[in-house]
């Protein structure tokens, strides 16, 4: 897009997901927790989390992959990011992946995976969405759940008693701060359509020499969303337990539906927050974040509900008795 828009002194606040902001609240107030970050930054540091993820990787400059290096320029140019330019890494692994990890100096690694899959157009997407992350200041939170979920809460002494709330509160707010990144990959790169189609290679991969639509993607993501029978609503819940990551129809739905608010169009016009606005109150974002998880856990409600009640009718059914309207074999045991 020739016409891309800079957000001059746009604030991270702008394109946070409410849910975003609940889950780390949530992750904050774990007993315990605290004592985590202090002892995973003692011990491994910010020397050590540099060490740790960029030992065997390139690191991207204007006599290292320049073109790479121009598109990132643009990027920090398109989000307006102020002070020091985040280094960015290229990193060598199969796995269609980036990251962006460090506690005072955070930086970007982008797997060669990912490279490979992307167009140059979706590689703006995908760098935006990292950087959204770095203003956001989800590194520090990210690196930590990096290192325990990979290395193990073993590795960190103390840690056995409360691994798994801090495990699942952790993989929580992390699949909620990729909602808020996706909304500053769409805002880096302007285009909705390369945005979301980033989403439907990531879940498929390359059609190589057949054809792919993401409007039946985007189909497929709605009948993800809202289809289906009523255990699957309780399935959606257990399968997420684990991912550090949302589904990716379930990310381009979210994206489609922040889009079709109106709240991106808003963006583009120059009506967004700047560094120290102070003009929504914090009880509005935890109001939406509740509006949020209160129609997951409705439905999830509901659906856990309706499969109950209809175990208890098909037991009823089973075991009533003949002289009640039973079928063969369901009367009263022998005494």
């Amino acid at each position: 897009m020739a016409d891309r828009k800079v957000l001059t002194d746009i604030s991270s606040t702008a394109w946070e997901h409410p849910a975003d902001k609940a889950a780390l609240q949530t992750l904050r107030a774990i007993p315990g927790f605290d004592e985590v970050v202090r002892k995973v930054m003692g011990l491994i540091g910010e020397r050590g989390v540099r060490l740790f993820f960029t030992a065997d990787s390139v690191r991207v400059g204007p006599r290292q992959r320049p073109k790479l290096d121009a598109l990132y320029s643009e990027v920090l140019e398109t989000l307006d990011y102020k002070g020091e330019r985040p280094e960015l890494f290229v990193s060598q692994t199969p796995f269609v992946n980036a990251m962006a990890v460090g506690f005072e100096r955070p930086f970007i690694v982008l797997n060669s995976g990912a490279l490979g899959l992307l167009d140059r157009e979706e590689r703006r997407v995908l760098i935006g969405h990292e950087l959204g992350h770095i203003m956001s200041g989800h590194a520090t939170y990210t690196t930590i759940a990096l290192i325990l979920l990979n290395a193990g809460f073993t590795a960190i002494p103390g840690l056995g008693l409360i691994a798994l709330p801090i495990q699942l509160a952790l993989l929580e707010w992390s699949r909620k701060a990729e909602l808020s990144a996706d909304r500053a990959g769409l805002l880096a790169s302007q285009d909705p359509t390369v945005t979301m189609g980033m989403y439907l290679k990531f879940a498929g991969g390359m059609p190589d020499d057949d054809e792919s639509s993401l409007e039946e993607f985007l189909v497929q993501a709605e009948e993800y969303e809202v289809g289906g029978h009523a255990i699957d609503g309780v399935l959606k819940v257990l399968n997420l337990l684990f991912r550090s990551h949302p589904f990716n129809t379930a990310r381009a739905a979210e994206l489609q539906r922040w889009q079709k608010s109106g709240a991106y169009e808003r963006i583009l016009a120059g009506d967004y927050p700047r560094p120290g606005d102070d003009t929504r109150p914090l009880g509005d974002d935890v109001a939406d974040a509740a509006d949020y998880y209160g129609a997951q856990t409705r439905q999830a409600a509901a659906s856990v509900g309706d499969v109950l009640n209809r175990a208890r009718d098909a037991f009823n059914t089973a075991f009533r008795s003949p002289g009640n309207g039973g079928g063969s074999g369901g009367g009263a045991p022998p005494a």
